[in-house]
C-alpha cells in the first residue's frame, strides 16, 4: 500500500478541525473493502489543547508518541490499518479499518498502557461501505484544492514570491459535453475572467484556459477557485486548477 498523507482543515459540528488522512489509501478502497469491514478509533481528550482546540507545542511530543504506539501495535496484532487522525474542539481521534476485532482489547491494552493519564475512549463498528473514510476523512472537492491551492503558494513562498502583489493567474477547466461551452464562457467572462485558449487533456477531453489579474495569497486563492469550482460543477465541467509566475518583492533604498 502506498503511504500518501495529506492534512487539511475543515469544520466539524461547528468546531474546527484539524484532518490528516493517508490519501494512498484510496488506490485500494475497492479490495479493502471486502476485508476491512469495520472501523476502530481511539479518542484521547488532549491536557493541554491550545486556544482552537488543536496540540500544543507542549503536548505534541507525548500525542505522537501515543500515535506511534497505536500504530505499532495495529501491525503487532496485524487486525488492521491506521487511516487518519482529526484534531478537534480539545480531542484527538484516531480512527483504523480492521479485518477482526477479537484481539482489539489486547490491541488497546499494549498500545495504552503508557499513556494510563489520559482520558481515552475506543471502539469499533461495522462500516463495509467505508462511510467514515469516504465521508469524514476524505476531502471534498473544495476541501482538496484547498489542500493543493496551500502547496502552490507554500511553493511559491520558497520562491521568495510576494503573494500579496497582483499577477495573471491562469486557470484550466474541461468538459465532455462542448454543447455547453458557449454559457460557460459567459459565466467566466461575467466573473472578469478572459479566455485565452481552448485546450485539450490526454484523453482529448476539450477545455479553457483563461485567467484573471488576482493576488494568489492563500485566503483569495480559496475564495477565487471555491468560485470557480461552483461555476464550472453548475455547468457540468470539472475545474483542473491553477499556475502563475513568481513575483518577488522589490525593495526601494534610497540614493
Amino acid at each position: 500500500m502506498q503511504e500518501y498523507w495529506e492534512l487539511y482543515m475543515k469544520s466539524l459540528e461547528g468546531n474546527p478541525a484539524l484532518v490528516q488522512f493517508n490519501a494512498g489509501i484510496s488506490m485500494e478502497m475497492e479490495d479493502l473493502e471486502y476485508t476491512h469491514q469495520t472501523v476502530g478509533f481511539v479518542k484521547a481528550k488532549l491536557k493541554e489543547p491550545n486556544e482552537k482546540g488543536f496540540l500544543s507545542q507542549n503536548e505534541e511530543p507525548e500525542i505522537l508518541f501515543m500515535e506511534d504506539k497505536l500504530e505499532s501495535s495495529m501491525l503487532k496484532f496485524r487486525i488492521g490499518k491506521y487511516v487518519g487522525r482529526i484534531v478537534s474542539d480539545g480531542y484527538v481521534t484516531f480512527l483504523y479499518y480492521l479485518q477482526f476485532t477479537y484481539n482489539w482489547p489486547d490491541f488497546i491494552e499494549y498500545a495504552l498502557n503508557e499513556h494510563t493519564s489520559y482520558e481515552i475512549n475506543n471502539g469499533h463498528t461495522h462500516d463495509p461501505e467505508w462511510n467514515y473514510y469516504k465521508n469524514l476523512l476524505y476531502p471534498t472537492s473544495k476541501e482538496w484544492q484547498i489542500i493543493q491551492n496551500h502547496k502552490v503558494c507554500d511553493n511559491l513562498k520558497e520562491q521568495g514570491d510576494n503573494l500579496q502583489v497582483k499577477r495573471a493567474i491562469e486557470h484550466k477547466v474541461y468538459f465532455k459535453n462542448e454543447e455547453i461551452q458557449d454559457s460557460l464562457t459567459q459565466a467566466l467572462e461575467k466573473e472578469g475572467f478572459k479566455i485565452k485558449k481552448e485546450i485539450k487533456n490526454e484523453d482529448g477531453i476539450k477545455g479553457l484556459e483563461f485567467y484573471r489579474l488576482d493576488k494568489p495569497f492563500y485566503h483569495d486563492i480559496d475564495e477565487i477557485t471555491f468560485n470557480l469550482i461552483e461555476i464550472t460543477e453548475f455547468h457540468e465541467a470539472q475545474y483542473d486548477g491553477w499556475e502563475t509566475s513568481v513575483v518577488k518583492s522589490v525593495i526601494k533604498q534610497n540614493i
